[in-house]
């Protein structure tokens, strides 16, 4: 960590406090759960963050809640446009629809089809592109007068998520460590400067997918990476880039990362699944397995919090996976 605190790019702790309050009326307050058995492979105490849980089944409507409220009546009248694997789109189609916002996503041409379809019975227009996501979603900002909601690149995206580091704070008062699955970086971005900023003393760790490991270039380069190819099963955490906001807070905030193979995320799945009684989506069991490969070296009765970030998983696919 090595960027001051109060940098200008920073989303500070009375932002994410004030996102807190202003988004509670609108999502729910997520539980958290033990599991013996992740802690005996650990050999820690593994307390489960479950934002599968979530309302359209992800954090993601956490920050898209806390920037649809900040938007003038103007920018509201216009509409707004985004760009999303799934998770964000279904967010940003039931938060629109909930704010009486007309709203269009851009996706990819082979997104998982039940999160496309998710997205269309929230409300949300779905334009479907073989292309580049952000310079489709640009081209339709300038054409129709839309406004821009980033699905991780933004000051209040980034509060908004720092709200599930509040929540751990206040469930998991003993916390040591917390793992966070990084696409955009926009949830491992708030949560990260909650925490940091409430506890510095608890670790934060990042993971991400070898196959879409933007943060992890952007970190070693020192500047945001774009990938020119993607390659994982996690398509929740394929962001073909980093943001700049949330490259910035990485540098601050976070103290160490791994990367993390498909097989890996699947042995994740399926202890999720079979020991736990959940249903993650591959992003959502990504944070745990470094936990389960004894990768991630731990003091003797350390108290970690992984945060099982989404559970929009397509059954079809999982057939065929696990």
């Amino acid at each position: 960590m090595n960027a001051p605190a109060t940098s200008p790019q920073l989303v500070s702790l009375d932002a994410i406090r004030d996102a807190h309050a202003a988004i509670a009326p609108h999502v729910h307050h997520t539980p958290v759960m033990g599991s013996s058995y992740i802690g005996s492979r650990a050999g820690a105490w593994v307390v489960l963050k479950l934002e599968l849980f979530q309302k359209t089944g992800s954090f993601k409507v956490r920050g898209v809640v806390n920037t649809l409220r900040q938007l003038s009546e103007e920018e509201r009248a216009r509409g707004v446009i985004s760009l999303s694997a799934g998770n964000h789109a279904q967010a940003l189609a039931w938060g629109a629809s909930r704010f009486g916002i007309n709203a269009t996503i851009v996706m990819p041409a082979n997104a998982v089809p039940s999160k496309v379809a998710a997205t269309r019975e929230y409300g949300g227009e779905v334009i479907q592109t073989g292309g580049d996501l952000l310079a489709t979603a640009l081209e339709l900002q300038r054409e129709r007068g839309l406004t821009l909601v980033h699905p991780f690149d933004d000051p209040r995206v980034i509060a908004g998520q720092g709200t599930v580091g509040m929540e751990i704070l206040a469930q998991v008062p003993e916390v040591d460590v917390v793992i966070v699955a990084c696409g955009g970086g926009g949830l491992i971005s708030g949560v990260a400067a909650a925490i940091k900023q409430r506890r510095p003393s608890v670790r934060v760790i990042g993971v991400e997918p070898e196959g879409a490991d933007a943060m992890t270039r952007s970190l070693a380069a020192g500047s945001p990476q774009r990938l020119t190819s993607l390659s994982t099963i996690a398509d929740g955490l394929a962001a073909p880039f980093a943001g700049t906001r949330n490259l910035a807070h990485c540098q601050a905030f976070v103290d160490d990362w791994f990367l993390v193979s498909d097989a890996e995320i699947i042995d994740a799945m399926r202890v999720l699944m079979e020991r736990c009684k959940l249903l993650p989506e591959p992003a959502g069991a990504a944070a745990v397995v470094p936990l389960l490969t004894g990768r991630l070296l731990l003091p003797p009765g350390a108290t970690v919090v992984p945060i099982i970030c989404g559970g929009n998983v397509d059954l079809d696919r999982l057939k065929g996976i696990l």
